[in-house]
């Protein structure tokens, strides 16, 4: 008798397994521009520079469409046109534009028979120093920490994007408004390195803007919830569209300088 009763219990749970289908509202896909130029400070102007293209797609779709078939440009300060190339699909390439650390520089991009443009000047950044490394971080003491030092300039409002290259990309964004003039660091820690390996670290230099945009996804990342939930805001960057204002586009445009370093684990 026991056994049967547990067999129609069982019955009963795992008839009420079904397949719900979710009908999620789409909109309109909107464009999606990396638009990050960067410049390593001992490369000079020789770095290539890549602006990557995308569409937003529905929520439970597991690939990113590109954006083919746009016409893509950027202008320096001294108003020659540099065009970006399409070498794969989405992504656009040109070569040795040079740095201009005054003046601004205007992006253009024509897709979908809209304009989308953005001003944004050069940001340089200081080098970086030394790495400090220690073993015993974190809360069970099996974690691996760095501090990562550089010198801020004296006078001036900075900001900074860092970046931890291991296994995966790790960032962290800095303002000078406490350590202005003073050597400061960045801090970094990882609990899945060992002695040996090989790891690196970026400094970027960037525009309060983009520090601003960062750090509203930063935190958003943290508090958006699962896919049911409302999200907190649109997070819009410093591009426009002129042929269609309320088809904005998603990203940055952002010119900066880098310094990197590459560590071994002790």
């Amino acid at each position: 008798m026991k056994r049967l009763i547990l067999l129609l219990f069982l019955a009963g749970f795992y008839s009420c397994e079904e397949v719900v289908d979710v009908d999620l509202e789409q909109s309109e896909p909107r464009l999606v521009i990396e638009a990050s130029l960067l410049w390593d400070k001992e490369a000079g102007n020789a770095q290539q520079q890549v602006i990557k293209l995308t569409t937003t797609a529905p929520y439970f779709d597991t690939e990113i469409p590109p954006a083919t078939g746009a016409e893509v440009s950027v202008s320096t300060p001294d108003g020659k046109d540099f065009i970006f190339e399409e070498i794969s699909p989405g992504i656009y390439r040109s070569e040795d534009m040079p740095v201009f650390k005054d003046g601004n520089y205007e992006l253009s991009i024509f897709y979908n028979d809209q304009l989308y443009t953005s001003t944004e000047s050069y940001y340089s950044v200081s080098n970086l120093e030394e790495v400090l490394q220690e073993n015993d971080g974190g809360f069970s003491g099996d974690d691996t920490e760095f501090r990562l030092f550089y010198t801020d300039p004296a006078g001036i409002e900075n900001f900074y994007l860092f970046r931890f290259f291991h296994d995966d990309l790790a960032l962290q964004i800095y303002s000078d408004e406490f350590t202005d003039g003073n050597k400061s660091f960045a801090f970094f820690s990882d609990d899945d390195l060992e002695p040996g390996d090989e790891v690196g670290f970026e400094i970027q230099g960037i525009s309060e803007g983009f520090y601003e945009y960062l750090f509203i996804l930063r935190s958003q990342a943290g508090t958006a919830g699962g896919p049911f939930q409302t999200q907190p805001t649109i997070v819009r960057g410093n591009i426009v569209n002129q042929t269609q204002p309320d088809n904005f586009p998603f990203g940055y445009f952002r010119l900066s300088e880098t310094d990197f370093i590459t560590y071994e684990v002790q």
